[in-house]
């Protein structure tokens, strides 16, 4: 009997690691786009790195499919220089339109990725793992009451990220610290993608480093 639940437990752990899907084979750039700029993404062993390149605007590496209910975990080292963050049912707009938020009207350009952003926040804000809707609704979710998360992010040093989306909730932790928490149906599917942000006319070597990309997909509820 004890043989046999040690058998249908060891079973189930292993049915429960293979629902996560690696999103970085960690050889090449397969399954991604680039939207935006022109950040020079790359291959680095294990590693996906992000180099910001002068004069151009945001860039986006995105997953070529979208993704609906589902937890993502990676890990990402920080440049303390550089902001970044983790795109979430995010699109990039087929034809341009406008949203009204607040009374307020944005124009969202053709082609222009959009969507929930988890930020990677290196300033002294430190609201890394806030949620920011990216060229459109601004800040949804941010960390001005919570100083554990504020105090999560380690720089220089590998961090890990869990985010979870799950109908109309979206759930962030920083290094296992719960970040926040958001309710929001805008928006319920779309690509992941890996941001590095526009830099002006700085020319000094600025980038963002990304390993151990898993997704796992939930069934709806």
């Amino acid at each position: 009997m004890a043989i046999a639940l040690m058998t249908f437990l060891g079973s189930s752990l292993l049915a429960a690691e293979a629902r996560w899907v690696p999103l970085f084979n960690g050889r090449n750039l397969e399954g991604w786009v680039q939207r935006g700029g022109k950040a020079l993404y790359s291959v680095d062993g294990p590693e996906l790195v992000g180099r910001a390149v002068p004069g151009t605007p945001n860039s986006f590496l995105c997953t070529g499919r979208s993704y609906t209910n589902f937890i993502l975990e990676l890990e990402f080292k920080p440049h303390p220089a550089l902001n970044s963050g983790i795109q979430v049912r995010s699109e990039a707009a087929a034809q341009a339109y406008k949203v009204v938020w607040n009374g307020k009207t944005n124009s969202i350009p053709q082609g222009r990725v959009h969507g929930y952003q988890v930020e990677i926040d290196p300033s002294a804000r430190a609201w890394t793992g806030g949620i920011y809707d990216e060229s459109r609704r601004g800040w949804m979710a941010d960390l001005k009451t919570n100083a554990p998360a504020r105090a999560a992010l380690r720089m220089g040093e590998w961090n890990r990220f869990r985010i979870e989306c799950q109908g109309d909730q979206l759930k962030t932790f920083l290094n296992g610290i719960p970040a926040v928490e958001l309710k929001d149906s805008m928006t319920p599917a779309g690509f992941i993608a890996l941001q590095v942000h526009s830099v002006g006319n700085k020319t000094n070597l600025l980038e963002m480093r990304w390993r151990n990309i898993r997704i796992q997909e939930l069934p709806s509820r």
